[in-house]
């Protein structure tokens, strides 16, 4: 496998969408390992949260209810916060500078220049971030108690080819990481959060390089009716009472399309894909939950749109053009010559910037983003 392979969102273009794609699918060839050491983000929680209750507690702690909050997550590097190993610079660089620059100041393993999806759901539901399935071993107990994130760069609903734990592997180690469903019936309010971004589309249009287009579509029925499947085995045999589900961005207007017209445009077929694989996503929810009981779909697609589509309105300055650029269309944020020279240019100001490289992020962008679902998120866990 060329170990160039890159990071995340899958679209549904033509030659450009193919490269772009295989760029997209985040890093290659990191498993889940034990860490040394808790990131700061853990550590900062653990401080603020010393009082909640620890794993093996009775109901009491938590949300002052009786109940406890947890919150659990799986997917990819949208919502990783540093599971993907750290297997050097080139193959996985959200473990070098700059990422990290703006929060906590040095590298965590996530795929911005601070915080993620995960952190400001986890802040939406007034909580500490969950900790890293990596970085467990270090953790506090009580931190330990409020749940786990399983996402991991590069991973899919499917295989994508990255060697990374895909969303049913990802099940299966919540499974056997979480007290079993009879000792925390009565006390659990679990909440599971679903992040798909597209890597079994990269990895489909990867795989048929002359049909990359109509390849990745023809691969949305199985992808979605294998999120189907894992939707439905979070509710019925892992329990959730609650399970937030996020839909696809509009993926032809992170940078890595909009780079060929000078970040002056979204490439359409790539969100055209994008907005097909949502609809079928809704259709799947309104099957498995009609009464909209268990699971919220969370929409990032809207969002997204409003801030990066046209100008933007007016939210960033460079709604498409990352913070930090590569040289080259086929480099990375990051990336150095064998001199240690950068390889890429860093904007003065991130805030200003929605993306922080080809395809992730900035903190103010999730910020912004989140504005748009706090209210959805903290609505549907006071429903029944």
């Amino acid at each position: 496998m060329d170990p160039r392979r890159r990071q995340h969102p899958a679209a549904m273009a033509t030659t450009t969408t193919t490269v772009l794609l295989l760029l997209l699918c985040l890093m290659v060839a990191a498993t889940l390992s034990p860490a040394a050491e808790a990131s700061p983000l853990e550590e900062e929680a653990a401080r603020n949260r010393g009082n909640t209750s620890s794993a093996g507690s009775s109901c009491g702690g938590g949300d002052g209810e009786g109940r406890r909050k947890t919150l659990w997550v799986f997917g990819d590097s949208y919502a990783d916060t540093g599971n993907l190993g750290d297997l050097g610079r080139e193959l996985t660089h959200a473990w070098y500078d700059p990422y990290g620059a703006t929060f906590p100041g040095r590298p965590t393993g996530r795929w911005s220049d601070g915080r993620v999806l995960t952190d400001f759901i986890a802040s939406a539901m007034g909580m500490p971030t969950p900790v890293a399935y990596k970085l467990r071993r270090r953790a506090a107990q009580g931190l330990l108690a409020r749940g786990m994130n399983f996402a991991v760069g590069g991973a899919g609903v499917l295989d994508t080819g990255n060697f990374q734990r895909n969303l049913s592997a990802q099940i299966d180690l919540f499974q056997a990481q979480r007290p079993t469903a009879a000792a925390n019936a009565a006390c659990d309010t679990g909440v599971a959060v679903v992040v798909v971004s597209g890597n079994d589309y990269s990895y489909a249009a990867d795989k048929d390089k002359d049909n990359g287009t109509s390849a990745a579509i023809a691969y949305i029925p199985t992808v979605v009716r294998r999120l189907r499947e894992q939707l439905r085995r979070l509710r019925d045999e892992a329990g959730m009472r609650k399970v937030v589900v996020t839909n696809l961005h509009p993926m032809g207007c992170t940078p890595l399309f909009t780079r060929a017209v000078n970040y002056t445009g979204c490439d359409p077929l790539a969100n055209a894909g994008a907005a097909q694989h949502n609809a079928a996503l809704q259709s799947v929810l309104a099957g498995l939950d009609p009464a909209n009981r268990t699971f919220l779909l969370l929409d990032l697609n809207a969002p997204f749109a409003a801030f990066v589509e046209g100008d933007g309105g007016g939210r960033f300055a460079e709604p498409r053009r990352p913070c930090c650029e590569s040289f080259t269309a086929d480099g990375y944020c990051g990336e150095q010559d064998d001199g240690g020279r950068r390889q890429y240019t860093l904007c003065d100001d991130p805030g200003k910037h929605f993306y922080w490289d080809d395809v992730h992020p900035t903190q103010a962008a999730w910020a912004a983003v989140a504005e748009t679902f706090r209210p959805n998120i903290q609505q549907f866990l006071l429903s029944t």
